[in-house]
């Protein structure tokens, strides 16, 4: 068999072992779609319909009479896409530190950093709630749902390691040519990580997008309730309203879909910057 033909084979056999399991992936997304059109009883039906109903708007008129589900959409827009932003810029400016300056303590700063994404959210999230709703009276703010949460110690470990495989020379001949420090990091170092910082947004924003107990913590007014909050109300203790919430789960699931799809490039080439060096 020729080089080229074992390579032929090799993708077909890639793509045959693949194929099922992309399947395996998508179905449950399309079973949520079809749950999306039915009515709640026909969801628990013994026999399992693949085939999509008539009755999406019905669902969602429920979903937003119950939540006001547009409101919450733009509130989880808003409070992801301004914590990404932020949480962004301050990983990498994190990262950009650890790499650049040699001071004392450095090390134990890394380490910590480690340390931190060993600990489990729960463990910080109580005396988080109490500092920010009781000491400082920032509950139902805008402040509390966006800024609490913005430290990422996986995005500052993410940008440290981009910035590491950047050539330090150019870094140096800038500086020699008299370019200040900012100007390096904003106007070299940044375009150089656009991959890494693709990947990053995509991931920080999908956290602060999902992310349900904080917001479920610290917001109790409905006018500051973000998405997944909104759907989580549709569950009580009699009656669960389970087409309305595969309704807005559909409606949650879409956008990301569509931003990873665009980015997906970017993404890949983000996370398979360091498997290289």
């Amino acid at each position: 068999m020729t080089r080229s033909g074992s390579r032929r084979f090799r993708q077909i056999l890639l793509h045959a072992v693949l194929g099922p399991l992309a399947l395996l992936w998508i179905l449950p997304l399309w079973i949520m779609v079809v749950f999306a059109t039915m009515p709640s009883n026909a969801i628990f039906s013994p026999n399992l319909n693949l085939i999509p109903g008539d009755r999406f708007m019905e669902n969602f008129r429920e979903l937003q009479a119950a939540t006001g589900f547009t409101r919450t959409l733009l509130v989880s827009i808003v409070v992801a896409t301004v914590s990404t932003a932020l949480s962004v810029m301050l990983t990498s400016m994190a990262g950009w530190a650890l790499v650049r300056y040699r001071f004392k303590g450095r090390a134990m700063v890394i380490a910590l950093i480690f340390g931190t994404m060993t600990l489990p959210y729960f463990v910080v999230v109580i005396p988080q709630f109490i500092m920010v709703a009781r000491d400082f009276g920032l509950s139902n703010t805008w402040f509390a749902l966006i800024v609490p949460p913005l430290f990422n110690s996986l995005g500052v470990l993410f940008m440290r390691q981009s910035f590491s495989m950047m050539p330090h020379e150019l870094f140096d001949a800038a500086q020699v040519e008299g370019v200040k420090e900012w100007q390096i990091f904003t106007r070299i170092a940044l375009p150089l990580a656009k991959p890494t910082l693709a990947a990053l947004s995509i991931i920080l924003f999908l956290a602060s997008w999902n992310n349900y107990l904080w917001p479920l913590l610290i917001s109790n007014q409905p006018e500051m309730m973000t998405a997944p909050v909104a759907l989580g109300t549709l569950i009580g203790f009699t009656r669960v309203s389970w087409g309305a919430i595969m309704a807005g789960a559909v409606l949650m699931t879409l956008p990301m879909i569509v931003v990873f799809i665009y980015l997906q490039r970017f993404f890949m080439s983000g996370i398979t910057a360091g498997a290289v060096k």
